[in-house]
């Protein structure tokens, strides 16, 4: 994990402050590149999302009550959106991810972990240095690889508006069938 320097930018858990590493980013900013590994421990940027709509749910851990909430939620409103592929990105070892999405079924979700070096932590402002975990955020990227919604959840145990996001993502969907039927 790089340096990240003095961290002006905060988070709460549990009602206790801890610094984030990383930029904020905002909507128009352009997706930055990380490098995780998947369920296999294949490497996986932002590439190798692929390129079309895409949210990336951040949690700490999927072992904790909102992350499991958060993933499912997200895994049933996949099976009414095509067109949307949804990955979660925690620091949980792959094995620790793979173990819980059988445990509950989870096989529309992608898992992605960012336990080797933290870089998409680092590089989408949602790193805790002090915790090594992930804070919670939502993400949605268009097929142009720009940010079109963005999430910070201030308190890492509250969830984040689910609504906002996915109206978001379903707005970009429509707007690629317009344009692909013109």
């Amino acid at each position: 994990m790089a340096e990240t320097g003095e961290q002006t930018r905060q988070t709460k858990l549990r009602g206790n402050s801890y610094g984030l590493a990383g930029p904020e980013l905002k909507v128009g900013d352009p997706a930055p590149d990380f490098d995780v590994v998947d369920a296999n421990l294949q490497k996986v940027d932002l590439e190798k999302t692929g390129d079309g709509v895409r949210i990336f749910s951040v949690v700490p851990s999927l072992d904790t009550p909102v992350c499991d909430a958060q993933t499912k939620r997200f895994e049933d409103e996949l099976a009414k959106l095509p067109g949307l592929q949804v990955y979660t990105v925690s620091m949980d070892l792959p094995f620790a991810q793979k173990r819980w999405c059988g445990n509950f079924g989870i096989n529309r979700v992608t898992m992605l972990s960012d336990h080797r070096n933290g870089s998409f932590g680092e590089r989408y402002g949602t790193l805790i240095p002090d915790l090594r975990i992930e804070s919670r955020a939502v993400f949605v990227v268009d097929a142009e690889d720009q940010i079109r919604h963005v999430e910070y959840v201030r308190e890492v145990g509250d969830f984040p508006n689910f609504d906002a996001a996915l109206a978001a993502a379903r707005l970009l969907i429509d707007q690629s069938k317009t344009s692909a039927a013109s």
